[in-house]
This record gives C-alpha cells, sequence and structure tokens, in this order.
C-alpha cells in the first residue's frame, strides 16, 4: 500500500472519530491527502507560517502544523475546527503522521538494503552494519524462494503472495526485474528442505487458485546467516531455470534436487554439441514422432518396466518392443538396456539444454 493511501485511511478515521476535517499539503502547496474539498488558506499565509519559526499557529477557522520530521518533503497539516479540542487532536494527529512516514520510510530502507544484498553490492561487513542499523538480524536461517508466472510484472501474484505472507513481518518480498517476485523467508530451527518444499508447492497452489495463474517456484539452500543471501539467490535462480529446461513437468524445483539437470547446465554448449554427434551421428531426436517420444518417456517413468508401460499406455507389449526396436535400428541404442537407456536419456536431456542456450543466448 502507497504511502498516500495509508495517510488517506488515517485521516479518514481521525476525521470519523474527531468530526473534524484535515489536509495534507506537500512543500508546493498541493494537496496530498484530505478529508474534505474546502477552500485552503491563502498561500501568503501558508509561506509565512512556512518561514516563520513557529509549528503550528491558528485563527478561527483552522490550525496549522509543521511536520518538521520528514526528510522527504516539508509537509504541512491542516485541522479545520476551533478551540482546545481542536488543537490537542492536531497535535495527535501530527504525531500519527510522523510515525506513519518513518515507518514507510524504513521500510522502504529494509527493501532497497535486501535488493541490494541480493545482487552482491556490499562487502560482507558492510551487509552487516547496515543490516544492524535496520533492525535486521544477521544471524538467522533463511531461505530464498522465486516465483516466475506466465506474465511479467503480474500484481495479482505479487497481491496474492504478500497477502499469503501478511502475518510474516520479517519476511521480504521484493522484486529485482522482471524475472519474478522474489521471497527473503525468515525460518525456524526446526524447518527443514521438506518444509522449503512444501511452501514451495503451497504458493503454486494458491496463485493458481487465488491469482488464477500457473507459476513456477524455485528455492534455495538455506542460509546460515545474512552474507550468504547473496548465494541463494543465485541458487533460486539456478535452480529455477535447470528446473524449466530439464524437468518441464514440474512447477517446483529446489536447488538441493535439480540432479543431473545441473551438471548438464554447467556445461559448455560446444562439448554438448559433441555429444549429441558423436551418440547419433546425422540423426537428431526432432526426427521422433510425439507417440514415440511419449512411450520413450513412459517407459524411462516406469524404471524401464515393459509391462508397466504397456498397461499405462493401452497397448500390447509387442507394439512396445516394435518401437523400441525400430528406435534401435534408427540410432543404435536398444534403451531396453540399462547403459543404452542412460544414454538415450542424457541426450534428450542435452538436447534440451542446447534448444534452451540457443534461445537465451548470454
Amino acid at each position: 500500500m502507497k504511502i498516500q493511501q495509508i495517510l488517506q485511511k488515517c485521516l479518514t478515521d481521525w476525521k470519523n472519530i474527531s468530526q473534524l476535517d484535515f489536509c495534507l499539503i506537500d512543500s508546493e502547496n498541493n494537496v496530498f491527502v484530505s478529508t474534505c474539498d474546502k477552500k485552503l488558506p491563502a498561500q501568503k499565509k501558508l509561506d509565512e507560517f512556512r518561514q516563520s519559526n513557529a509549528l503550528c499557529v491558528s485563527n478561527t477557522s483552522c490550525c496549522l502544523y509543521k511536520l518538521t520530521e520528514i526528510q522527504t518533503d516539508s509537509y504541512l497539516l491542516i485541522v479545520w475546527g476551533k478551540g482546545e479540542a481542536a488543537s490537542t487532536i492536531g497535535e495527535l494527529a501530527v504525531c500519527q503522521i510522523h510515525s506513519l512516514f518513518t515507518a514507510y520510510a524504513e521500510k522502504n530502507d529494509k527493501n532497497t538494503f535486501m535488493q541490494n544484498l541480493l545482487l552482491d553490492t556490499y562487502s560482507e561487513m558492510d551487509a552487516f552494519n547496515r543490516a544492524k542499523k535496520l533492525h535486521i538480524a544477521t544471524s538467522v536461517r533463511r531461505a530464498v524462494f522465486l516465483v516466475e508466472t506466465k506474465q511479467s510484472k503480474d500484481e495479482n501474484a505479487l497481491a496474492t503472495i504478500r497477502n499469503i505472507f501478511s502475518a510474516r513481518t520479517r519476511d521480504f518480498i521484493t522484486a529485482i526485474d522482471d524475472s519474478g517476485i522474489i521471497i527473503v523467508r525468515e525460518l525456524q530451527s526446526t524447518e527443514n528442505y521438506d518444509d522449503l518444499d512444501s511452501i514451495a508447492c503451497m504458493l503454486v497452489d494458491m496463485l493458481n487458485t487465488e491469482a488464477m495463474t500457473s507459476a513456477w517456484v524455485a528455492y534455495s539452500n538455506i542460509a546460515e546467516d545474512i552474507s550468504r543471501l547473496p548465494d541463494t539467490y543465485k541458487e533460486a535462480h539456478t535452480a529455477l531455470e535447470v528446473g524449466k529446461i530439464f524437468y518441464a513437468e514440474k512447477n517446483v524445483f529446489g536447488y538441493n534436487q535439480l540432479g543431473i539437470g545441473r551438471l548438464i547446465y554447467q556445461l559448455p554448449v560446444s562439448i554438448c554439441e559433441m555429444f549429441i554427434d558423436e551418440i547419433f551421428h546425422k540423426e537428431t531426436l526432432d526426427s521422433i514422432d510425439e507417440e514415440t517420444l511419449i512411450t520413450i518417456r513412459t517407459f524411462f517413468e516406469n524404471n524401464l518396466n515393459l509391462s508397466e508401460t504397456s498397461r499405462q499406455l493401452y497397448v500390447h507389449r509387442n507394439t512396445l518392443v516394435y518401437r523400441f526396436e525400430k528406435l534401435q535400428r534408427k540410432f543404435g541404442l536398444d534403451i531396453r538396456t540399462f547403459e543404452d537407456a542412460l544414454t538415450f536419456k542424457l541426450a534428450m536431456m542435452v538436447v534440451d539444454y542446447i534448444k534452451y542456450s540457443e534461445n537465451h543466448p548470454a
């Protein structure tokens, strides 16, 4: 919620309680928030008040107050009313407005600090010192979640996530660019990677039902203190990329569960292309029809079990054997054997990585 909305609600509440009208104006005497459409005091009077040493002046219709502790702008509060009650209420309103501006500024400062920290802008000592000034705990366990939806800058998704974690005041929800929404979650001593996986699955489900959008959620390893957060952000980003390349059927990716996809992701594309040429020579996986691809994937998912694959696909066992023999004649690999099945599975993953690299050049 923006500071203007927060202040508008505050002054409206004050009006309902006191039956007085309030108006906050900026340094140019423009209305920032107001509870009425009453005419402002003359600009000459406002300017004279700003230049004087007085913190408050009043006349028969209204009181003027300076908000001197707000560094971003020189605001004035106008309270329409007279008498001691109006003066007291005005002073109380000034105190609350000060508190709201201070809290909002501190929140923005914390958000900016966390963004710069994740981008590895600070030295370790500087990070610790800045965190202490902002009253951010430095030695607690945290993990980074990275949420990506099909639509960039998805305001509904962001609002949903903020609502999910609204009671968790020590978590940070931010964004660095259009790549996704970042959640820096403070963990209890008993929370482990199973809990992180459950949180990620919950986010996918909630975004699907509440924000009506499909999402991918990746999470990092657990950081033991604040100096490790830049690394955990990179881990979450890597997990998201690796997951979308190699495990497209999933929506949740943990950095500690990337398997062989992590190894392939770190290989130079030239080495991957060499491996494909060595295995398939002049043939390509693109020449395989969709029906055969589904058969191969189902066969792998069932640990090379022909009977179970046949049952799930509703095809005769001999039909599967025929398809695999045809594949063997084409590529020289019999995926009914463990070694050739492993080679073929690796080749499929490597081809996915090469295609991703072509579409996302460094």
